[in-house]
């Protein structure tokens, strides 16, 4: 018989039945291994409370302050784009993934001023810092 993925079956014992608790008069019928009456017998208290970790739960900070949802540029340097392009040629988030300098064009895209360029590139649809404006004009570029 050929070996397929609706063929392939697991061990025998190596997946244990999980016992069903407090179900019926039976083995953990009742209680269901929850004790007698109390807070923790009753439904809805979660794990945390039931094992013990109040102490844990009350050492760990809260989060305070205001946490931005607005997502942050991906940073390309000028170093990587003159060494990835060349003269003339387009440098836009779709051309900036396909040379894989970023790795998503959900985000804006940033070009920082590190390090230096010497090819003349067109850049479109980009944050630009004042340092990358500066040296991309100087090498014959232009920011659009």
């Amino acid at each position: 018989m050929a070996i397929s993925l609706n063929t392939i079956q697991a061990a025998f014992g190596a997946r244990k039945t999980v016992q069903r608790n407090g179900r019926g008069l039976g083995r953990k019928g009742t209680t269901a291994g929850r004790g007698q009456k109390g807070q923790t017998s009753r439904s809805g208290v979660g794990n945390l409370k039931r094992l013990g970790m109040r102490k844990l739960i009350l050492s760990t900070p809260k989060l305070r302050g205001f946490r931005s949802f607005a997502p942050k540029a991906v940073v390309v340097n000028l170093a990587d784009i003159g060494r990835m392009y060349i003269a003339g040629e387009m440098v836009t988030p779709k051309t900036l993934l396909n040379k894989s300098l970023i790795t998503t064009t959900k985000v804006p895209v940033k070009v920082l001023g590190q390090g230096d360029i010497a090819v003349a590139v067109v850049v479109k649809g980009c944050l630009v810092s004042e340092s990358a404006v500066a040296k991309i004009v100087a090498a014959g570029g232009k920011v659009e």
